[in-house]
């Protein structure tokens, strides 16, 4: 394996106020030892619901936010370890495609300015050679000449996704994080945007960490899914593998909210019931176990490992459901 990326036992805790003077202090567990690696090239799709981690987890990875523990290995160099300037200077090689292509966008400049900007301050192009790196890089996706001079308010939603991709490939990173970035699009123009995604990933070999709640965007441009609750990661396997044999009850409950388009096909939806539980008090045991219909009184006393169950198809679950009957079997 040629890993370009490997995250160790990471955690993120934020500091919560008392909600008394003097009492105990409290912690806001986002992330909370999570463990994967990516290659080069390869794209990781990660998938939850809302707050269950996956935008702090990139921002970690970015050095954005610091880590409360673990180790983040960059072509073997921990990032945890670095300090505030040599990150700034390694992270030329890793960037970020933000969820809202419009307030990413500076509004006080046009699209030269902002497509150039990283590689200016970087020292990779020069003012003279500005220009003509605009231009190839708005070719790249799908952008031209005549739209240098324009304002980001003056483009389509989609079309500043574009320039967002673009900017991020102004610097030659070896690793895009892809922050929900189809979630703000139209579904017509999210399918112009993964094969896009896809395409520039065939001809410069990036790698990408891909956000999203959108399960079918995910399989069509991930090579593996990992999927994370409470800030933990669940499940993670290969895409076809995590489609077709799902170990988690989580992951099976995800799989059957995704539509199908055949209106003479029915499935079983399968509904949660409850909220997801505080990240300030997280269940104890399996942090699953107040929303599943398979909980036993293990679930609620100890957490399951993180268990490869053959075929690098990973699950955190005391009993993943290749040995009982699933729920949308029944």
């Amino acid at each position: 394996m040629n890993i370009l990326l490997e995250v160790k036992h990471i955690k993120k805790y934020f500091s919560v106020p008392p909600r008394v003077p003097l009492a105990q202090k409290r912690y806001l567990k986002a992330v909370d030892d999570v463990s994967f690696c990516i290659e080069r090239g390869e794209t990781l799709g990660v998938v939850g619901e809302s707050g269950c981690g996956k935008s702090t987890l990139g921002q970690v990875i970015l050095q954005l936010q610091r880590a409360t523990s673990g180790e983040i290995l960059f072509e073997g160099e921990n990032l945890c370890a670095l300090s505030e300037r040599t990150i700034r200077k390694k992270r030329k090689d890793f960037q970020i495609i933000f969820q809202d292509p419009y307030s990413s966008l500076n509004p006080r400049k046009n699209i030269e300015t902002v497509v150039t900007e990283p590689a200016l301050i970087h020292g990779l192009v020069t003012r003279r050679q500005k220009k003509e790196r605009a231009v190839e890089l708005l070719q790249k996706v799908g952008l031209g000449e005549h739209h240098l001079r324009r304002m980001p308010h003056e483009f389509s939603g989609g079309q500043r996704q574009r320039i967002g991709i673009a900017r991020a490939l102004s610097l030659n990173p070896k690793l895009i994080v892809c922050d929900e970035p189809v979630s703000a699009l139209d579904v017509s123009i999210q399918a112009q945007i993964l094969n896009l995604l896809s395409a520039l990933q065939s001809e410069l070999g990036v790698a990408y960490l891909f956000i999203a709640h959108g399960l079918p965007a995910v399989r069509h441009i991930s090579r593996r899914i990992m999927v994370m609750y409470l800030g933990k990661t669940i499940e993670e396997a290969d895409k076809d593998e995590l489609f077709n044999n799902p170990l988690h009850p989580y992951t099976e409950a995800l799989l059957s909210a995704v539509p199908v388009p055949d209106p003479a096909r029915v499935k079983k939806r399968i509904v949660l019931a409850g909220d997801i539980p505080s990240p300030i008090n997280p269940p104890s045991g399996c942090s699953f176990h107040t929303r599943c219909v398979y909980a036993t009184e293990i679930c609620r006393e100890y957490p399951p490992a993180f268990t490869n169950h053959g075929g690098n198809h990973w699950c955190a679950c005391h009993f993943p459901l290749s040995k009982k009957t699933k729920v949308s079997e029944l």
